[in-house]
């Protein structure tokens, strides 16, 4: 297998990270806690959920079900050419699991952090016991271990763009919007049972962890194109992990990805595999994952994706968008702290979503107006999240069972 380049890194961003096309298709990913409603603060064997939703079928809606390393259940949808289809077949499979958990007492619930139970790790993949050493060995253990087992979101995956300055315009749009996603949705106050002082402790987890990783990757100069940014942002992260030729997982090798080009030892699996462990709140995959958004209650998770799908693929809203959220652009922590308490904040939330809602029934999804119209009013036009809501009484958490 040949090694690579440099310049075969910047070839495989632009050719696959950025490969353009006429937008319009959206996906989503839908993370859960799975909970025992007669025992919130028990921890729930992944072997018993794997259990009962592979005896439940494939989900009807074709999307693809995997755990994570805290065994919360992740539901990824298969790709939609509009808001509609994707959400009536999603919210097929969301209702399919939930069908196949309750006779055993099992429920889905959607929080950013879990607010009871502290992290056990259940995974048995060599590629997370690497991941969980890294974060150990890095100084990072309680923060990676708490992303890696405590923490659920709601992912967005929309296209790139029609062209290079279609794709840098809405690279600029989806960073100077992840403040207000983070604000508008954020449903994490509470940490295995106490109140961490953010609404959002989900992003506080994020911030906490590996900076080469997690930042976000356009930070200064909004006109830098992409392609390059995405590039030096890989090429400088450190490598968490090799998977060797012997089949062996090497963790924590000590470079950074350049560092091992240096070497001339990487080839192309090793590249896509480098790539696939950076965790920054937008990341391109052939399109854009919008990472940034906690998980919801319910009923609500089809509002963060139909509001990002309409404020990045309607022009009319894509304007309205960038112009509301310009001023706050860089606002991460305060949107994590305060929410919508925050008055810039809050104000350009209220833009973003009178524009969504304009938008939705040009993008031909009327139907997911009323939920939208009901989220806005019930949290956006108050200036409040779903992290403002009463709390209920603190059920004392389990230990550390990692």
């Amino acid at each position: 297998m040949s090694r690579l380049t440099v310049e075969d890194v910047y070839q495989h961003v632009r050719g696959v990270c950025f490969k353009t096309g006429p937008p319009g298709t959206v996906g989503a990913e839908t993370e859960w806690f799975v909970v025992d409603a007669a025992d919130p603060a028990a921890h729930v064997p992944g072997d018993r959920v794997r259990a009962l939703v592979g005896a439940a079928g494939p989900p009807p809606g074709g999307s693809r079900i995997s755990y994570e390393p805290g065994g919360q259940l992740e539901l990824s949808s298969a790709p939609f050419p509009g808001l509609g289809e994707l959400h009536a077949e999603l919210a097929r499979d969301v209702a399919h699991v939930r069908a196949a958990l309750a006779p055993d007492g099992l429920a889905l619930a959607g929080h950013g952090v879990d607010p009871v139970r502290r992290p056990r790790y259940q995974a048995d993949h060599p590629r997370y016991d690497c991941m969980r050493d890294y974060f150990r060995a890095g100084g990072f253990r309680d923060a990676g271990l708490a992303m890696m087992c405590s923490t659920a979101s709601v992912q967005v995956n929309l296209d790139i763009g029609a062209d290079p300055d279609d794709a840098c315009r809405r690279w600029r749009l989806v960073h100077a919007l992840g403040p207000v996603l983070v604000a508008a949705f954020a449903n994490s106050p509470l940490r295995a049972g106490r109140r961490t002082g953010m609404r959002s402790s989900r992003q506080g987890i994020w911030t906490e962890l590996d900076p080469c990783r997690t930042l976000p990757v356009l930070r200064d100069g909004a006109d830098a194109d992409p392609a390059e940014a995405w590039t030096r942002y890989a090429l400088d992260a450190r490598v968490m992990l090799v998977h060797t030729a012997e089949g062996e997982w090497v963790s924590d090798p000590g470079m950074s990805f350049l560092e091992w080009l240096a070497k001339g030892e990487p080839c192309a699996d090793d590249l896509a595999y480098h790539l696939s462990t950076l965790f920054p709140p937008v990341r391109p995959r052939g399109w854009l994952e919008l990472r940034m958004i906690d998980a919801l209650p319910g009923p609500y998770w089809p509002v963060p994706v139909a509001v990002a799908a309409a404020l990045l693929d309607d022009p009319a809203a894509a304007r309205a968008a960038a112009e509301a959220a310009e001023p706050v652009a860089h606002r991460w922590a305060e949107a994590a702290r305060l929410g919508l308490a925050d008055p810039p904040l809050a104000a350009a939330a209220r833009a973003c979503f009178a524009a969504a809602l304009d938008a939705l029934p040009r993008l031909g999804a009327p139907g997911l107006v009323p939920l939208v119209d009901e989220y806005a009013r019930r949290y956006v036009e108050r200036g409040r999240c779903p992290a403002d809501d009463p709390a209920p009484p603190p059920i004392p958490s389990e230990e550390d069972a990692t």
